[in-house]
């Protein structure tokens, strides 16, 4: 392919192939971006390819460059997201009492002063049962309870966090 042929080229097919890529990318800085990657191909394979078969030499490289495209760019999604969520872990629990007054607070009055009964302040089953007019049995079923609410709370990040 001679000079005035790969012009011819650009002439003729540079709006239908930004036409096909930019439909898929749906971004024109891209898509010019991927057609000017293709006419530069081109050029760099214009002794290689034939007049006749530039059409379709072009369209199969921007098809590939497309392609090649929208890969990094997932992939640079991909390692933004991961970044996002690195932030996340690196953040440090300053406030462990606040989050843990607001799991207790989201507990009923009875859960709440069994599990302060218990954890805090050490009384036994029997101890909290006469305090709480409550059975020993009773007060197992309902501490066992308050602490399935406190752990559903405390495992969930966006209430730590």
């Amino acid at each position: 392919m001679t000079e005035k042929e790969y012009n011819k080229c650009v002439d003729l097919y540079s709006d239908n192939l930004f036409r096909f890529i930019v439909k898929n990318l749906e971004n024109a800085e891209d898509a010019r971006d991927v057609v000017q990657n293709s006419f530069e191909i081109l050029w760099k394979h214009c002794q290689d390819v034939p007049f006749e078969k530039a059409k379709s030499y072009l369209f199969t490289v921007g098809y590939h460059n497309m392609i090649d495209h929208v890969r990094k760019v997932k992939r640079i999604t991909l390692v933004e997201q991961f970044k996002e969520e690195e932030k996340i872990s690196d953040h440090k629990i300053n406030n462990a009492k606040e989050v843990i007054a607001q799991a207790l607070a989201k507990l009923s009055e009875v859960q709440r002063s069994l599990v302060m009964l218990k954890d805090y302040e050490g009384y036994s089953y029997e101890e909290i049962g006469e305090i709480m007019n409550l059975n020993p049995s009773q007060v197992k079923v309902y501490l066992h309870r308050a602490r399935i609410h406190l752990k559903n709370y405390l495992v969930k990040i966006e209430n730590v966090i």
